[in-house]
Parts: structure tokens; sequence; C-alpha cells
């Protein structure tokens, strides 16, 4: 499972933005990891290797509020978008999932990239 993230207000990688994943299980949510992007908007590792993913539901939260506040692009208190969550399911654990992220201070998207 991998995910990058895309600044689209200025067209580049959204480099240094945290981000937690999820596991949501029957028993509640269990923080899996929580890690930056890199200069690339990736991060440096999968969120979850080849071979060890379960089926079930994940959720990737960016903090897409504290990425812009702190590149200086808008000083809004509280920002529009915040922790943006993205819940997907997971059926074949074999199979590779991307999550990217476009985003701006106002508006995102998501889809299941390859």
């Amino acid at each position: 499972m991998t995910t990058h993230v895309l600044d689209t207000a200025r067209g580049w990688p959204a480099a240094g933005l945290m981000l937690e994943l999820y596991w949501l299980g029957e028993d509640g949510r269990e923080r899996l990891l929580s890690t930056l992007t890199n200069s690339d908007g990736r991060t440096d590792a999968p969120l979850i290797a080849r071979g060890r993913l379960t089926a079930g539901v994940y959720e990737l939260v960016f903090d897409v509020g504290g990425y812009f506040r702190g590149s200086g692009l808008t000083g809004a208190d509280p920002a529009f978008l915040g922790q943006v969550p993205v819940r997907f399911g997971v059926a074949d654990t074999g199979a590779h999932y991307h999550v990217p992220l476009l985003v701006s201070p106002w508006a995102y998207s998501t889809y299941r990239g390859s």
C-alpha cells in the first residue's frame, strides 16, 4: 500500500505533510503508522509492505491544514480543510493499493491509483 500527495494549488508534490494510517476493525480504530511525505510527496517506504496487507477497512488521515499553514499559503484559523480522512476497503490482499491525494487549501480528490 502506497500513497502520494500533490499540492494542486502550486503544482508540486506536498513535501512534509503528516499522515496517519489506521485499521478499522471490529474492536475499533487502530493506528498503524504516522509519517511525513518526502520531497516527492510520497512516503519513504510503503505504508504496508507487499504480502502484509490484510483485507478490511483502512483510513488514511492527511494533515492538510497543517501542511498549508506551514507552507504559508493560507493563514486562516481554522483552515477550511484540516485533517482529511480517506476511508477505503481492501478486498484483494494480493493487489497493490495506491491511494493518492490531490489537494489545495479549499478542495481535494482521491482515487485508486496504480
